[in-house]
C-alpha cells in the first residue's frame, strides 16, 4: 500500500469506464488484459459488487498482446459494449490475437468493420496512452494497481479491502 501524498492522483474523467453501484465506494483500477493477477482481481472486484473505473495500463514489455486489447475493449466502447468486452477479454486471457478479437466483437454483436477500424485510430491509441500516462504519473509500477480513497493498493488487495468495496 503507497499513499502518494500530493502526487497527481488518477481522479474520475468524464469518459472514464465505470461500472457498479454508486452507493459504495469508488475504486480506480489500473490493469492489463494479459496479467493474470488483473483477471483475478477483475473477478473478485465483480463478485463484490464493487464500483470500479477501468484504466488501462498495458506492460509491453511482459504482455505483448495486451496494448491490441486494450484498444479492442476501447473500439468496443465505442459501440457501447466496453464491459462486455472487457469481461470476454479477462475471460480467455490466452487468445488475444486479432482472429480471436474479431470472433468477440461478432460474439457481442458489433459492427466488426468499425470495430477493426476503431481499435487501430489514433483517438483510440491517444485513450490507452492518456490511461497509461496518468497511472504513470500517479506511480502505478505494477499491474494491477488498485486505488481507494487516494491510497494505492499494488497486486492483489486484501479480502480486508475487497470488503471494504462490496
Amino acid at each position: 500500500m503507497t499513499d502518494y501524498g500530493s502526487a497527481p492522483l488518477p481522479g474520475p474523467q468524464a469518459d472514464d469506464h465505470l461500472d457498479g453501484p454508486s452507493d459504495r465506494p469508488l475504486a480506480i483500477v489500473y490493469a492489463d488484459y494479459e496479467c493474470p493477477y488483473c483477471a483475478v482481481l477483475e473477478q473478485r472486484l465483480r463478485a463484490a459488487g464493487a464500483r470500479r473505473i477501468f484504466r488501462h495500463f498495458p506492460v509491453r514489455s511482459k504482455h505483448p498482446r495486451a496494448w491490441a486489447a486494450a484498444c479492442a475493449a476501447e473500439a468496443a466502447a465505442l459501440q457501447g459494449r466496453f464491459w462486455e468486452m472487457h469481461a470476454l477479454l479477462f475471460a480467455d486471457q490466452g487468445r488475444l490475437e486479432d482472429p480471436h478479437l474479431w470472433a468477440r466483437a461478432e460474439q457481442l454483436g458489433l459492427d466488426v468493420g468499425r470495430f477493426d477500424a476503431d481499435r487501430r485510430a489514433e483517438a483510440t491509441i491517444a485513450r490507452v496512452r492518456r490511461d497509461f500516462a496518468a497511472g504513470v504519473r500517479a506511480g502505478v509500477a505494477t499491474t494491477p494497481t488498485l486505488f481507494l480513497d487516494g491510497v494505492a493498493h499494488p497486486g492483489l488487495p486484501t479480502d480486508a479491502l475487497i470488503s471494504r468495496l462490496g
